[in-house]
């Protein structure tokens, strides 16, 4: 892989990122073992169900921080933690406009990720 991801505990209140264990699998060098620790942070932090709910509603366009809120259904507390956590995962991105802040999906790759396994839902309840 040529991206590593990198997420910084210290950047973020509450999450803790899993460490490569000491006895990497003899098929995976220490690099490989981290990036694999590192993606299955990224896979534990969409299996809440707000995050991926606020990562859902990012997909389609910037939304500013308090109506993002609204349309998921959290107070805008939760909203901003949550949010804090998906920015240090570089799932989102913040962009300041004027003295809001608006959310949106941090790239394509993000797009391409939530939207294969939307598809990949459909594909397995359409086959018998």
């Amino acid at each position: 892989m040529k991206d590593h991801i990198h997420i910084s505990p210290s950047s973020v209140t509450g999450y803790e990122p899993q460490r490569a264990a000491p006895d990497t699998p003899p098929g995976f060098d220490a690099a490989m073992a981290a990036e694999v620790a590192q993606l299955a942070d990224i896979f534990h932090l969409l299996g809440d169900p707000s995050r991926l709910r606020l990562l859902l509603a990012c997909l389609s366009r910037a939304w500013p921080a308090t109506e993002l809120a609204t349309y998921c259904g959290l107070s805008p507390q939760a909203a901003s933690h949550h949010l804090r956590l998906l920015k240090a995962a570089r799932l989102v991105r913040a962009e300041r406009d004027g003295r809001s802040i608006r959310y949106t999906a941090a790239d394509d790759h993000v797009r391409h990720m939530l939207r294969d396994m939307i598809e990949h839902m459909a594909e397995e309840r359409e086959t018998p």
